[in-house]
């Protein structure tokens, strides 16, 4: 037998073909597959999801944040990602990284780790910080189930209830779930894989527009794909291409110096809570829409948008169920159009006291607080100065981030304090449906669920993405995976069991769908 012995050159430059020249090619399993795996993958990382909710995760307490930390690290570690911590003058973000091959498109995947601070008076169980197992009753109640039950099978209907279970540590968890399921079929991913895990996404995402700005090359990547919030009311598999961003405002209108007898000025000074809200009623239409001039300029929703909004499947009857009322705004033609356009919300209002506290004065100031959710076509910028311009048109004087000096409550009779910071405004985002990234995605759903994925153009909700889309110039979209019933910031926020199993089965798909 003649044997040809390769020189280590050689040996080099095959490695180097086969490695950069020749990708992964498409990974899909089989539906069979897919469900078989979301199954067992799902039961067997109960325990990881445990003790991740089991861990407090209030961004403002530093050691929350460190200790969630701590796990990220292991965990990622345990499935071959490099990991780093990426400080900043707020709290410090989670890095990994996992190379399959040099040649292949990275997708960067951003999650959160923090949750809403808890409340656990208002919670059905001792502790939010600690996960508990339920199963629904008949009478839409639940009842506590002991975990050891679950060693064989884990019922859909089933729920876990602990803060963040939902918002977004489950998520994090189904991710971690769907790589251990794809090294138990022997397979990869079929791209390279970065992911950052935001500290403080519930206070503002405070830290990542100076972590982008520090790390950005670290951060780069070929697409990015955000795992958070509740999939569509018809639990139809969902993509969100875009959200809304926000700019707060508040209003302060004052009145006398310190509250007056009803009886003695009641019809002679001024109601400064009256004033505020013929000020506020001022700025909309009975239909619900703004009468700021120019609010709405550049929204053009062309006939091919409209059929995509048109194709989401929303019950408008459940929607008005739900949420409890008999008619709806004006503002487009159906819910999705709502919300394609900059909407102005009064969040709050106060002035006086009311109910067993309620007094016979004439109240010293009202105060509202304002929110302007952003859409992609419309700056925020501009509509706080219409917002700001239309006040002053109504014969309001106007001042800015302080008090009346007592030489202007005595000269001018109509008195608004305007604060506003820039810093907290976000930015909208949108990625076309019918990009590379939004295809890839869509192709990817649709073939793991065998059924059609609900794409949403906009969403109504503001998530702090524009910094990367805008400054790291990346192709962004959600895939949402949580049960919309979630409770997400409120008491008792839960996460389905079925859905979770899903998430898994969702990510699964996204991982083995070759980016052509």
């Amino acid at each position: 037998m003649h044997m040809v012995f390769k020189s280590p050159i050689r040996v080099a430059i095959v490695l180097f073909l086969w490695l950069y020249c020749f990708p992964l090619k498409s990974q899909k399993l089989s539906t069979n597959q897919y469900e078989t795996l979301s199954r067992e993958y799902a039961l067997a990382s109960i325990p990881e999801l445990r003790a991740f909710l089991s861990i407090p995760n209030n961004a403002l307490i530093e050691e929350h944040v460190e200790n969630n930390l701590r796990f990220l690290e292991l965990a990622f570690e345990k499935r071959r990602f490099s990991t780093q911590r990426l400080p900043s003058t707020s709290r410090t973000a989670f890095f990994a990284e996992r190379i399959v091959q040099k040649s292949l498109p990275t997708v960067l995947v951003y999650m959160h780790f923090d949750g809403q601070p808890v409340d656990a008076r208002q919670w059905n169980q001792a502790d939010p910080y600690q996960p508990v197992l339920k199963r629904p009753l008949a009478d839409g109640s639940y009842e506590t189930v002991d975990w050891q039950t679950i060693t064989n099978t884990l019922p859909d209907e089933y729920r876990v209830f602990a803060r963040s279970a939902s918002d977004d540590k489950s998520p994090i968890i189904m991710f971690l779930a769907a790589l251990d399921a794809l090294q138990s079929a022997g397979l990869e991913p079929s791209f390279n894989l970065r992911v950052i895990l935001d500290p403080e996404e519930e206070q503002g995402s405070k830290s990542m527009p100076e972590v982008i700005d520090q790390f950005g090359d670290l951060l780069s990547a070929d697409h990015m794909v955000i795992f958070d919030g509740p999939v569509h009311d018809s639990n139809s598999p969902t993509l969100v291409f875009g959200c809304r961003g926000i700019a707060g405002i508040e209003l302060t209108v004052y009145g006398p110096r310190t509250p007056q007898h009803s009886g003695h000025f009641g019809n002679y000074a001024p109601n400064p809570a009256l004033r505020l809200a013929q000020l506020l009623s001022s700025m909309k239409d009975e239909g619900g829409k703004v009468t700021i001039p120019g609010f709405y300029d550049g929204i053009d929703l062309t006939p091919e948008i409209k059929e995509i909004l048109a194709a989401v499947p929303d019950d408008v009857a459940q929607i008005k169920k739900r949420v409890g009322i008999a008619e709806t705004d004006k503002v487009g033609a159906n819910y999705q159009e709502a919300m394609q356009y900059p909407s102005l919300n009064i969040r709050g209002f106060r002035s006086g006291w009311v109910g067993a506290e309620a007094r016979t004065i004439v109240p010293e100031k009202a105060v509202a607080t304002l929110d302007i959710r952003l859409v992609p076509e419309s700056d925020g910028t501009r509509l706080v100065k219409l917002v700001k311009e239309h006040i002053l048109a109504q014969g309001y004087y106007l001042i800015e981030d302080r008090d009346p000096s007592e030489e202007e409550r005595l000269t001018h009779d109509k008195i608004i304090r305007f604060d506003h910071d820039p810093s907290e405004m976000w930015k909208a985002f949108n990625t076309p449906i019918h990009s590379k990234t939004g295809e890839w995605l869509y192709h990817s759903l649709k073939n793991v669920h065998q059924q059609e994925v609900a794409r949403i153009r906009l969403a109504g909700g503001s998530v702090p993405i524009a910094f990367f889309v805008n400054k790291l110039d990346i192709p962004a979209v959600l895939v949402p995976l949580v049960n919309p019933d979630n409770n997400q910031h409120s008491p008792n926020e839960n996460i389905r069991m079925g859905h979770y199993r899903n998430g898994i089965k969702t990510i699964l798909g996204v991982m083995t769908s070759s980016i052509e």
